[in-house]
């Protein structure tokens, strides 16, 4: 991996003492899910916001490092939304900060293509709701990053897990003086509980 986001993982995996007992009690249910179904083949991860902008975009991002990381084979992560909006650039300059490398081509919509390695394809990013067809359609986890879309929607067709595992929104601090340090901060809180659930399987390999 790319030397400095090495480094923030490295930094993130002594942070678990901020993660509470009920966060790792829902971690530890993802790790298990990750478990079994590496038994029984592909592990399919869904990460599902209100408009696939944000969070749900950090989360996919940071569940493909962790398993790379920790040498999970068999895993693939998606995100989507309610509805369709657009890569926020506010996030994507999150993930840049903390190490990532991002190609942006551009448009209403980009797809983004999001780098952690020279010698690993890229992440490909960008915003589409939680059925579009490049998503799967059974046996997956529907992983709720956000409680709108939690609320919203207690039903996802074709999940075999829905877990919620919702965060603060940093679009609150859009504009203000405390944009990057605010969406630095819930980069680092969906990285550093996504390593910790994978970091439960990092023995496994």
């Amino acid at each position: 991996m790319y030397p400095k986001l090495a480094a923030s993982i490295q930094a993130m995996l002594t942070e678990t003492d901020r993660i509470d007992a009920e966060r790792r009690a829902r971690l530890s249910r993802l790790a298990d899910y990750v478990r079994d179904r590496r038994g029984e083949g592909t592990v399919r991860l869904n990460f599902i916001c209100t408009h696939n902008s944000r969070r749900s975009h950090l989360a996919m991002v940071w569940a493909a490092v962790a398993a790379e990381w920790f040498g999970i084979s068999g895993v693939e992560t998606y995100s989507g939304g309610t509805e369709a909006t657009a890569f926020n650039p506010r996030a994507v300059a999150a993930l840049e900060r903390i190490g990532f490398r991002v190609d942006d081509p551009g448009g209403d919509n980009p797809h983004y293509g999001v780098h952690y390695a020279e010698d690993r394809p890229a992440l490909l990013c960008y915003s589409k709701t939680y059925d579009d067809p490049a998503n799967p359609t059974g046996d997956f986890a529907a992983v709720m990053t956000c409680s709108e879309a939690d609320a919203n929607c207690p039903f996802i067709p074709g999940a075999s897990l829905r877990l919620p595992l919702t965060y603060e929104d940093p679009k609150a601090a859009d504009g203000s003086p405390a944009e990057a340090e605010t969406y630095d901060a819930r980069t680092r809180q969906i990285g550093r509980e996504i390593l910790y659930a994978f970091s439960l399987l990092g023995e496994e390999g």
